[in-house]
């Protein structure tokens, strides 16, 4: 039984394999009923016919139950009048014989029809197809088969994001088409149900809800193509009402983008969202909002994200139990903690959600500034807790700073430059101290040196208490004795000065590595301090040549002029630390633009 039209049935006999019928019927016309057994047919063994003005067709069927179920299937095909029924229920319900439809009485066929049904029957879908349409509420009850409809493909075992499937929209179209629900109702009803599931946390394609939006704003504006579309009082109070709630959950979910669309998924729905959202906006269909209106209702959806981004981060990280009870170092492991996380959430929204802002960078890099200005609260109390000389925070800024600079709306932003100034003092006071420890390491080592080579030399020289570095991951080890590291040879061709030149030559060269890593991002201050650093170098190595001078000068006064040529070694070292330094000074002393 095939259905050729919306209301033309056809009988087809195939053969094995084969796509195309051999014999084809059409049942207009046709009246189909049961009949006695046939003799001298082979095929089956119960019978049915269907009869066009004198014109008989014989089916046959294996049993009972198949027979019943094809002749209701070709009796709801005819269209027919007359209701068929299998002999064995006529003899049920009249015994005694007799002509069933003259003999029942009209209650006995109620009663016959309710009792004496297949399975469709019993769940009461015969009432619906023999009753009268017109007697029912076809509005109302669309909206009950498209919400169940809807229902049933939303728990499939596969995401569907709200559309039906090709043989639910063909039931959903044959139903409008038959009983006359109207289109307008019809995507009224739909954007009402994806709305509604969409709050609930189902994942709904925003393009499914634009056409249905578009649809419907089309009506109630008079502005469909064709120039045809009506719509009813009721149906625009409707339209307004759903306006109103796709506009507050458009506004949510861009609110919530890193959790209604993870990772950028699904693919495309984010931009699609934010145009929904401009088109819900329009006044009409015809006439387009301006762009500063959008904008400012994204910038506030983007200010609500950031609050939003920055609360869940910190449940995650449960920083607010920390804080409350840690000492100042757990304090600034968490901090440093939740940098990191911050920074991925930002790389993050770069990489998956920049593409649908396209149309505004700017605002995500608000929504970023708004972001790190909240963590700029966790990170001020935490810096504030640190005890005074502490340089336990410097891998905080770099970390920080490595991210920012590289960005192209963040560098030297609001957070950028606020967290400069809160580094500029430290910095400044860090090198200070150096410059005075360095400076006194010189003093007292170049009074207590013996003069002696350092690779001679075995944790020879006084401690020196230096401020302490981070070593993580700004590679500035402490140096509470000085002795030589296996890495050395790689930072000086030479060995074979004395212990306190080789420590000044190191340590030089260590915090100016120090403050080259750093990056700073002020062109300004970074020159500043690269000057600083190079003047410092000149003047501590120019101290350590006048006095390894002076000292080899004295030295070669009192060594004994004979002729055999002997030159103690102390002669040798001072002599070697005098080279030493001037190879230092092209590297220490001199400015990038090679000014010494």
């Amino acid at each position: 039984l095939i259905q050729v039209s919306q209301y033309t049935f056809a009988m087809c006999s195939y053969r094995e394999k084969k796509s195309e019928p051999q014999e084809l019927m059409q049942l207009e016309g046709y009246t189909v009923d049961y009949t006695a057994p046939h003799t001298g047919l082979q095929g089956g063994r119960m019978f049915f016919n269907a009869v066009k003005e004198g014109d008989t067709v014989i089916f046959a069927s294996d049993d009972e139950q198949d027979r019943i179920l094809w002749v209701q299937a070709m009796y709801r095909a005819t269209g027919q009048s007359y209701k068929p029924i299998p002999a064995s229920q006529a003899q049920k319900m009249n015994p005694k014989g007799g002509n069933v439809n003259t003999d029942i009485s009209p209650l006995c066929k109620l009663a016959f029809f309710f009792f004496y049904t297949d399975r469709g029957q019993k769940h009461g879908m015969d009432e619906f197809i023999s009753a009268n349409p017109c007697k029912f509420d076809h509005a109302s009850l669309f909206r009950l088969l498209q919400r169940q409809t809807l229902d049933h493909r939303l728990n499939d075992s596969y995401s569907c994001l709200g559309w039906f499937s090709p043989g639910q929209v063909f039931v959903l179209d044959e139903y409008c088409a038959r009983y006359g629900v109207r289109g307008c109702h019809r995507h009224l009803c739909y954007l009402n149900e994806l709305i509604e599931h969409s709050e609930n946390g189902s994942v709904i394609d925003p393009t499914l809800l634009h056409y249905s939006f578009a649809f419907c704003a089309s009506h109630v504006h008079g502005n469909r193509p064709d120039g045809i579309g009506t719509v009813s009082v009721e149906e625009k109070e409707r339209f307004e009402e759903i306006k109103d709630r796709l506009s507050s959950l458009l506004e949510n979910q861009i609110s919530h983008f890193r959790y209604c669309f993870p990772f950028g998924r699904p693919e495309g729905a984010l931009k699609a969202t934010l145009s929904l959202l401009e088109r819900v906006l329009m006044k009409d269909i015809a006439t387009p909002i301006p762009a500063e209106e959008v904008k400012k209702v994204v910038r506030k959806c983007l200010e609500k994200a950031a609050l939003i981004n920055y609360t869940r981060l910190t449940e995650y990280a449960k920083i607010e139990e920390t804080m409350n009870q840690a000492t100042p170092a757990r304090k600034l492991e968490e901090v440093l903690h939740l940098a990191e996380l911050c920074i991925e959430v930002l790389q993050q929204n770069e990489e998956h959600h920049s593409e649908a802002f396209a149309w505004w960078p700017e605002l995500l890099a608000e929504h970023a500034e708004k972001f790190l200005s909240l963590y700029s609260v966790d990170m001020d109390s935490a810096l504030e807790a640190q005890p005074q000389d502490s340089w336990d925070s410097f891998p905080l800024f770099q970390l920080l700073n490595n991210a920012l600079r590289n960005d192209t709306f963040l560098c030297n932003g609001k957070f950028h430059k606020h967290l400069q100034e809160i580094f500029v003092p430290m910095v400044i006071r860090y090198i200070d101290l150096m410059e005075s420890s360095i400076a006194q390491s010189i003093h007292r080592g170049l009074e207590q040196e013996s003069w002696q080579p350092v690779k001679s030399i075995t944790n020879s020289l006084p401690n020196v208490a230096l401020p302490k570095v981070p070593s993580l991951p700004l590679n500035l080890p402490q140096i509470p004795s000085f002795t030589t590291p296996t890495w050395m040879t790689s930072l000086y061709d030479s060995t074979n000065g004395s212990a306190t030149s080789e420590d000044l030559f190191w340590k030089l060269d260590a915090l100016q590595m120090f403050v080259f890593d750093l990056h700073w991002p002020e062109p300004e201050f970074a020159h500043h301090l690269e000057q600083r650093l190079k003047l410092m170098a000149t003047d501590m190595i120019e101290a350590c040549v006048k006095r390894t001078r002076i000292a080899f000068e004295l030295k070669l006064q009192k060594t004994n002029k004979s002729t055999d040529l002997r030159i103690p070694a102390s002669l040798c070292t001072m002599f070697n630390v005098l080279v030493d330094a001037k190879k230092q000074t092209a590297k220490l002393c001199i400015l990038d633009g090679g000014q010494e």
